[in-house]
């Protein structure tokens, strides 16, 4: 155990009032398997209980944001964490445990229906979450941008060595122009940022449970709609897609979140921020193999690359693109070890 994992599990002992060398002592102090950024986490567990502690580095990681969202996540009665302790400089936190299934492997076509509606009951209270007094930043104009960017430096040009300067530069900027332009006119709600199946936990009371949501932000009402729909890890028919996107939409519309917009409008800010988030995805995975020696992710890609190609086929308004992409990318991608049809 290295001395940040002992020091955090002492600091926990210590809220929990426990001897971890005496009789009392934990019966496992176990490593669970975290998500893509440095944190880390341990489950703390006895013969009765168990816990979460969390060791997120203040220099890197956003604690104060995981603090603040977690405060109005619950607030609004959806199921995260409870906070038992947080040590501010050192950056732990101890957590309670909400167990550890996820939704993800609970998926398949017989059983996403029910899931899919809990989930989307959960996506609907945390969209009627009123952010007047809340104090969340805007998903403004220039993070998008900055987000989109990540696609052709850390996908395009450090992964597959595609020059995109000049006029492939010039072309992918007014394609992120128009993307940005389409989610900046959505309706603006909470949006979580990371609304998926990996980040979604199944409850013996049939509640669900969230986490991973420090990054949530005020953006458009189809981001997290979309990240749940077109999940990177698990994909469904692109009818029924879209017959859940509709019905959401419906559920919207009724609740005056949205408003009137026709379906085909609806599904152009579905789809259009989609593509925003799955090339920011492709970015974020390939920097994460080429700078952080994570190669695991790459295994996602042709998914993630599926979902674009998916959209792209659809919308005249993207033919340009559409066409470098099969010139310029196409090759490079087929020849890669992680390529293959998704």
């Amino acid at each position: 155990m290295d001395a940040r994992a002992q020091a955090l599990r002492e600091w926990a002992g210590a809220i929990l009032d426990f001897d971890l060398d005496g009789e009392r002592a934990v019966l496992n102090w176990q490593a669970v398997a975290g998500d893509a950024s440095t944190r880390r986490y341990f489950r703390l567990t006895t013969e009765q209980q168990s816990w979460i502690c969390v060791d997120a580095p203040p220099a890197t990681e956003k604690n104060p944001e995981f603090l603040q969202v977690r405060s109005i996540l619950a607030e609004a009665g959806i199921l995260v964490p409870e906070l038992l302790g947080v040590a501010a400089e050192q950056g732990f936190l101890l957590l309670s445990d909400l167990g550890q299934q996820l939704l993800l492997p609970l998926l398949n076509a017989e059983t996403v229906s029910a899931h899919y509606a809990r989930a989307l009951d959960t996506l609907f209270s945390m969209q009627r979450i009123q952010l007047q007094k809340q104090g969340l930043p805007d998903y403004s104009a220039a993070l998008l941008r900055e987000e989109l960017q990540r696609f052709p430096q850390w996908f395009c040009s450090e992964l597959l060595g595609v020059d995109v300067g000049g006029a492939s530069g010039q072309l992918l900027r007014r394609f992120e122009e128009r993307l940005i332009e389409s989610a900046r006119a959505q309706p603006q709600v909470f949006v979580h940022r990371d609304f998926h199946s990996r980040n979604l936990m199944p409850q013996a009371d049939d509640s669900l449970g969230v986490i991973d949501f420090q990054d949530a932000l005020v953006g458009p009402i189809c981001y997290d709609l979309v990240s749940l729909l077109r999940d990177c890890y698990i994909r469904w028919p692109r009818s029924q897609v879209r017959e859940w996107a509709l019905a959401y939409r419906q559920r919207l519309l009724q609740a005056e979140l949205c408003p009137a917009v026709e379906e085909a409008e609806f599904m152009r800010w579905f789809d259009w921020i989609g593509l925003q988030r799955h090339l920011k995805v492709l970015g974020n995975f390939a920097r994460l193999a080429q700078r952080d020696g994570r190669s695991q992710y790459l295994q996602d890609l042709p998914l993630v690359l599926a979902y674009i190609h998916e959209v792209l086929d659809q919308y005249a308004e993207f033919a340009e693109i559409k066409d470098w992409f099969a010139a310029q990318l196409t090759p490079r991608i087929e020849r890669q070890p992680w390529s293959s049809p998704a």
